[in-house]
């Protein structure tokens, strides 16, 4: 089972990293820098929170506090990108990071304790909190591309109104085995 765990997080984590890029995919350049007031996040800010927060809690996972002393959190939220390549470099460099933490675990170390601003967590529950908060800031990508997006916007789900036909599609296939990242993943 804890060997399934650690697939299912994979790919729980792919799922979101492919929201963000089918996102990102949609987006002209300036529409990466858009807040909607100055108390709101474009999504180059929160991508650099993200990416902060990734190379923080994911850099040497196992031997370190989460919260590096090198992290600069509040800069995460100035204007330090300034093209939309550099934002997709930012996303790339902190996924890159989590996936070779995650993909160096072994069954045996989900149990052992870690730190993240001092305070233990098992490496399960870390993982746990850090699957918590991605999703929280990839949805809010997600709402900014589609507000910016507006008309132009092409559903990274089941488009509205469409749910009969994605559903009489499903149940005409024979029952299988599948998480339900997998679906969206191979879109």
């Amino acid at each position: 089972m804890t060997n399934d765990y650690l697939e299912s997080v994979k790919k729980q984590f792919e799922y979101y990293k492919m929201l963000g890029e089918k996102t990102f995919a949609q987006l002209e350049e300036e529409q990466f820098f858009w807040q909607y007031n100055q108390e709101s996040n474009s999504i180059a800010f929160i991508v650099s929170h993200l990416c902060g927060n990734m190379l923080s809690r994911w850099t040497d996972f196992l031997t370190s506090d989460g919260e590096k002393e090198w992290r600069q959190r509040d800069a995460e939220f100035e204007n330090s990108t300034t093209t939309k390549q550099q934002v997709i470099d930012q996303w790339n460099q902190g996924w890159q990071c989590l996936f070779d933490a995650i993909n160096s675990l072994k069954e045996e170390d989900l149990a052992k304790i870690i730190y993240i601003r001092n305070m233990g967590h098992s490496v399960t529950e870390a993982i746990n909190r850090q699957l918590a908060h991605y999703p929280y800031h990839v949805g809010q990508i997600v709402f900014i591309g589609k507000m910016v997006c507006d008309q132009n916007w092409a559903s990274l789900s089941i488009p509205r109104n469409k749910s009969s036909e994605y559903n009489a599609d499903k149940f005409a296939k024979p029952k299988q085995k599948q998480h339900f990242t997998d679906e969206f993943l191979e879109k």
